[in-house]
């Protein structure tokens, strides 16, 4: 019975603060663009959520690139670098173990555009006016 109600309850606060932490660690890589492959060191990412397990041993990263809509592009240079971020994110944080992590486009940039742009149109100004 606990299992069902810890998953109802949503994540721990451990695991709300160790992904953002992750986060932060992972944005300032990204700003720094210290990557060997020019696809990432070019790229403007942003990390825009990370989720963790609740044994905190895997991380689900979602990013978005600024200014464009092709984030699934990188998907395969982010997978190839997985090794080096999670050794950036050991060295910067103090965890038993260093999470792996899952790269996920995060579309929920171009999905609130969408809606914004919808609401604007004037159908439905019209409607709302």
């Amino acid at each position: 019975m606990k299992r069902a109600e810890s998953r109802e309850r949503g994540p721990s606060q451990r695991q709300l603060r160790v992904g953002e932490e992750i986060r932060h660690v992972l944005a300032g890589v990204f700003a720094r663009g210290a990557f060997r492959d020019q696809d990432l060191a070019q790229a403007h990412i942003t990390v825009t959520e990370v989720r963790m397990s609740p044994d905190l041993r895997h991380a689900t990263v979602f990013f978005a690139r600024l200014g464009r809509a092709d984030a699934a592009a990188l998907l395969p240079a982010l997978t190839h670098a997985e090794g080096f971020l999670r050794g950036e994110v050991a060295h910067a944080m103090r965890l038993k173990f260093a999470p792996s992590l899952h790269f996920v486009p995060d579309g929920s940039l171009e999905y609130a555009a969408g809606i914004d742009a919808l609401l604007r149109s004037p159908d439905v100004a019209r409607d709302l006016g």
